[in-house]
């Protein structure tokens, strides 16, 4: 006999858990926007930082893979693999955001020094990637609540858009820190 899902009961304030989401969804935007517009509010002298962006690439690199094999397993039907999957996922960027923050609270914005046609290619993503990296936030939070409530049919429909956002902003992330970590100074 299986245990029931106490969050798939309303009765126990699985309501809380909708709102914790939205809240989360606009606060974490906009306190990553905060370190953008106010660089060095933060800064914690002495922290050496200077690894974190390789370090994010590199959970946004398996976070992107996590997608991709979640995505497969779901496909085929294996939901233990799936949940797997994404809960790992899930895991991966939230460390990638802890760290995102951690890096951006130390040290402010690096300039990119590319000229020409790579310049507009290098905004366009970067300008993609930000955008949708914020709607991606309450997405995910909320793709995720409706699994945890057992609202499958909620959270098919979410997810038939997280899944390609969220996949974009992790692929981007990659694709921006390479293009940029040629202009990080020492």
């Amino acid at each position: 006999m299986t245990t029931p899902n106490p969050l798939a009961n309303p009765a126990t304030g699985a309501a809380k858990y909708k709102v914790l989401a939205a809240v989360l969804g606009a606060v974490v935007p906009l306190a990553v926007a905060v370190l953008y517009f106010f660089p060095g509010v933060f800064v914690i002298p002495g922290l050496d930082v200077k690894v974190l962006p390789a370090v994010n690439a590199g959970l946004n690199s398996l976070t992107a893979v996590c997608l991709m094999l979640g995505y497969y397993f779901i496909r085929n039907k294996q939901v233990a693999r799936h949940r797997a999957m994404m809960g790992l996922a899930f895991l991966l960027g939230s460390l990638f955001l802890v760290s995102y923050v951690a890096y951006h609270s130390q040290v402010t914005s690096t300039t990119f020094g590319g000229q020409g046609l790579i310049r507009g290619v290098y905004y366009f993503i970067l300008l993609t990637h930000i955008v949708l990296a914020a709607a991606t936030v309450g997405l995910v939070l909320f793709t995720l609540y409706f699994a945890l409530t057992e609202q499958f049919q909620k959270h098919r429909r979410i997810a038939r858009w997280t899944y390609p956002v969220w996949l974009y902003v992790s692929v981007t992330g990659v694709i921006v820190y390479f293009m940029i970590s040629p202009y990080y100074t020492s």
